[in-house]
């Protein structure tokens, strides 16, 4: 985005904010947002395409990569990019879609065990070369150095963000 004279350069200019941020960790928590958002954006059309949330698109994808055994339904909230409250509801839609089916542990009948469907196997396959085009479309101007450097801060950012245990 083109900074306009007058205005300040980064996201203050991008938002229209006259005095500066409070502070950096402000400027780098609202930067993360808002590039999280415009990234997002191209993704949240691509799935809804298809008839997909990006939450769902994630959780169809956690089960087709664990193949044949399929995975507990709390194996997959914990595995999801965006935490998910209600796991059991996104399932129940992927589910109703014919995309996945469940089915009860036979050594502990408490756990529920997710599997792809064929038809869920598809379509993860007809979106695989889409979602990566779109990743390289996005961020691919950026030096592979770069890219590394940024995801290792991001990485620490969220190391330090959460408690000490």
């Amino acid at each position: 985005m083109k900074q306009r004279e007058g205005q300040p350069a980064g996201l203050a200019g991008e938002i229209g904010k006259k005095r500066p941020f409070d502070c950096p960790e402000q400027e780098a928590f609202l930067n993360i947002v808002r590039t999280a958002d415009v990234l997002s954006a191209d993704f949240a059309r691509l799935f809804r395409a298809q008839g997909l949330s990006m939450s769902l698109y994630n959780a169809l994808r956690i089960v087709a990569g664990v193949g044949a055994g399929g995975i507990p339904v709390r194996t997959i909230a914990d595995r999801m990019i965006v935490r998910e409250p209600d796991i059991t509801r996104l399932v129940d839609r992927l589910e109703q879609r014919g995309l996945v089916r469940r089915c009860r542990s036979e050594a502990d009948r408490r756990v529920v065990r997710v599997h792809i469907t064929a038809e869920g196997a598809a379509l993860v396959a007809a979106l695989h070369d889409p979602v990566r085009d779109l990743h390289r479309r996005q961020l691919g101007r950026l030096p592979r150095r770069s890219l590394l450097h940024l995801n290792e801060l991001l990485v620490a950012v969220r190391q330090a963000a959460r408690p000490e245990p």
